[in-house]
Parts: structure tokens; sequence; C-alpha cells
């Protein structure tokens, strides 16, 4: 008799990682893709405090009956603890499907309205929200490329304000909002950037404004009330992480789940080429 047929073989689940995943948005989104049954996942969880990432990889493992999550401790504000950040994931794990660059720092309470600096000496809020991002995408691009076909998903924000590249730190009539919002739009004018870059059948880059709003910790301190539910900004989320009709679509922005504009600037190819160049000297990487 003939022999049949080996079965092929299932494909692996997708390993995810998603930093700032022990608080609002990153750790709902951890938990809604922890209890995928038809898209099973690896979890990779970044926090900044060891005892809020154990907790939730606890809390992921016992209420889902999954693996428990690894963990990776950092603070994103010292790009030397991004880069060791990187380092780490590329030693524990041979491929990465996903990048969910979620941390931020929002635009008051409670991180503080006045304008504070980074370990490195850039401004608190571009350096959180952008170039740590920045610096650990880069970092695990060539992870990100082996594991192919691969995404990476930029939270970012409605709140956008175009950079002035003759203040980028903002010494000047500094505001923490007009910070915030300064260091979205570089995220997202980034992402376009990179989409342009890289071949959208290795790794697409895409951004959203997941929700307004939401019940989180910055909101509540800052604007004491929310809009939006977390579930919508964790629908939002996984979709850009997930779905299968979103392969191979890359530089777009969307507004929750459907696409929309970015602010001008955004489109500017001299003005995105210029911000890239900027930040791979900000974060010590070699000009391209």
């Amino acid at each position: 008799m003939p022999t049949p047929p080996t079965p092929p073989t299932p494909p692996a689940p997708p390993t995810i990682l998603i930093t700032g995943a022990t608080d609002g948005l990153g750790q709902a989104l951890a938990h809604r893709l922890a209890s995928e049954t038809t898209t099973p996942t690896t979890l990779l969880l970044h926090g900044r405090d060891q005892s809020r990432l154990d907790a939730t990889a606890d809390a992921i493992h016992s209420t889902h009956t999954v693996p428990r999550p690894q963990t990776f401790l950092a603070d994103l504000s010292d790009l030397s603890q991004v880069r060791a950040l990187a380092a780490a994931v590329r030693a524990a794990t041979p491929r990465l499907d996903v990048l969910v660059n979620n941390a931020g720092v929002g635009g008051g309470e409670p991180d503080g309205r006045d304008r504070r600096l980074s370990k490195d000496g850039y401004e608190l809020r571009f350096a959180v929200n952008y170039l740590a991002g920045f610096l650990l995408t880069h970092e695990l691009l060539p992870l990100l490329r082996s594991s192919a076909p691969a995404r990476v998903v930029n939270v970012a924000s409605l709140g956008q304000q175009d950079i002035d590249f003759d203040d980028v730190m903002l010494e000047q009539h500094y505001d923490g909002m007009r910070a915030y919002c300064q260091s979205k739009l570089a995220q997202i004018s980034s992402t376009i950037e990179l989409s342009e870059r890289i071949p959208a059948d290795e790794v697409t880059f895409n951004s959203l404004h997941p929700a307004t709003f939401m019940p989180t910790k910055m909101v509540l301190k800052e604007i004491g009330h929310s809009i939006d539910s977390l579930e919508t900004g964790v629908e939002a989320t996984r979709r850009l992480i997930l779905d299968p009709k979103l392969a191979g679509v890359t530089g777009r922005f969307y507004d929750r789940q459907r696409e929309a504009k970015a602010l001008r600037q955004a489109y500017d190819a001299k003005a995105r080429a210029e911000l890239h160049r900027r930040s791979l000297e900000w974060v010590g990487l070699p000009p391209e």
C-alpha cells in the first residue's frame, strides 16, 4: 500500500512582544491575545517594574491556562536599557512575528506637566514615546525580517503636532501636551518612513489611534473621565497584529479600525528623511 502523505506541520503560534504590558492597553491586549483559541500566541511582555511584570504574567498564566509569558524589564527613558531589552529578546526567542510599541508617557499626570529629560538628555516624552520604539525596532529588525512575514504596530494617537526641527526637544515654550503630540507625530512619520525602506513581504509597519480617552491611568489622572472603552482599543490593536486581511498592508495610520490620515507633515518625504537621519544620530546608530 502507498504511504499516506504526511500532514502539513501546523504553523507555530506567532511570537508577540508588547512594550508597556503591565497596565492599561498593553495589559488588556496581552490578556486578549492570551485568550485566543483560533490563533494561539506566544507572548513576550515588557515593563519597567518587575513586581508588576510578574503579577501580569502570573495572572495571564492562571486566567487563560497558557504558558506563563516571558518578561523583560527595562526603563525606556534610558537608551542603554532599550538596547539591553533588544538583546534579551534576541537571546530568548529564535523568532519574532510582531512587535507592538505601546509603552508611553502622556501629556500630563501621572508623569507631570513640566519639562523633564531622559537619562540620555532628551526631552522625556519624545525619548520614551518615540526614540525608545525607534531604537527597539531597529535593534530587533534583523530578527523580525528573519521571521517574515512580520509586523510592527506602533500605538500612536490622533493627538499630533508638527515637529519643530529648530527645537525638537522643546527647550522653548514647553508644554506637556505639545510634547506628547509631537512625539506621536514622530512615531507615525517613522512608521511611514520604515514602510518605504523595508519590503512589505518581510515586515509591515502600521500605526493607530486605538481609542479616545480609554480608562487608563494616564487618562483618568489627567482628564478625569473616559470616552471609549479599553476593549475598543484592544480590538483595534489586535486587528493590526493578527488580521490576515492586513497581510502586506504597510505604512498606514488607523483611527480605531478605520484607515485615517495623520497630519500632513507625516507624508512629507523631506521631513521624514530629516527625522530619520536625526533619530539615527540621537540613538547612536550609524547613518543609512
